[in-house]
């Protein structure tokens, strides 16, 4: 069965303070059906109080996104960091076991280097996803925009290099770099099983336009909605949806109404 979740990263960010405890006010205004805990790396020094909160809470985290210093960690490179990376993921995989997630969503290069070594971060997946399976989590590597290639590039050389890899499939990311439609073509459908997850958000920028990777609602951009999930039901894809469209204004007020205007949109897709 299709589950909508709500990204923690949707009402939780800079202006609001990165208060996770926002959460307690959205477990009773949102009617998604769980959420994809985003990790922050700031978070770190409290994790006792962050985890005792959460637990407290009556919510279900099916998934977890590792926070992103992991993979901007790898693609820099530099003495120790992939150490560091892989220490800072093993701890994200704990915490996700302690919240009862089932998949962890991983950002596997990033950062200002990108993509520039992504044959080291496509090296370092082995160990990730070990330590993934050792916390009985599922990892996905999503397509994160890249700066010097593309993210389909990076997929296929994954899946040629470790067969049970799956992925994340973020709709905004994928129209970043004009690649939506390569979900649909032919000669990619043996990747389509990969896919155990996906992010839909929307992307109003042109081809690569940095200055506009926000991360929009559905309608607010150029993603086609009705062709993507007309593509999943004739796949009879059945994974969850999370939505992580930016819903907080300047001053860190969340519009709820919003966002639950989009869970329906999603709903009446899936109908």
């Amino acid at each position: 069965m299709n589950r909508i979740l709500c990204s923690t990263g949707a009402v939780i960010g800079r202006p609001n303070g990165r208060d996770y405890r926002l959460l307690g006010e959205c477990m009773e205004k949102l009617t998604c059906d769980g959420f994809e805990f985003m990790m922050y790396e700031d978070w770190h020094k409290d994790l006792r109080g962050l985890l005792g909160f959460l637990k407290d809470l009556d919510a279900s985290f099916p998934v977890f996104h590792a926070e992103k210093s992991v993979g901007n960690l790898i693609s820099r490179g530099e003495a120790g960091d992939v150490e560091t990376a892989v220490a800072a993921f093993r701890s994200n995989c704990e915490l996700a076991v302690e919240l009862g997630s089932e998949k962890m969503v991983l950002h596997l290069w990033g950062g200002i280097d990108s993509d520039k070594e992504i044959s080291r971060n496509i090296a370092c997946f082995g160990t990730l996803d070990a330590i993934a399976r050792e916390h009985g989590l599922l990892l996905t590597v999503e397509n994160v925009v890249c700066n010097r290639k593309d993210p389909m590039t990076h997929l296929i050389a994954l899946a040629e290099a470790y067969p049970d890899v799956r992925f994340t499939f973020d709709t905004k990311m994928a129209r970043f770099h004009r690649q939506t439609d390569l979900l649909y073509e032919e000669e990619n459908r043996w990747l389509f099983p990969r896919f155990a997850h996906f992010h839909i958000n929307d992307y109003g920028g042109g081809y690569m336009d940095w200055g506009n990777l926000r991360t929009l609602h559905p309608g607010e951009g150029g993603v086609d909605f009705d062709r993507l999930f007309a593509f999943l039901k004739e796949q009879g894809y059945r994974g969850d949806f999370t939505v992580e469209a930016t819903s907080f204004d300047s001053s860190g007020v969340i519009d709820f109404d919003k966002l639950n205007r989009t869970f329906e949109v999603l709903r009446g897709y899936l109908k």
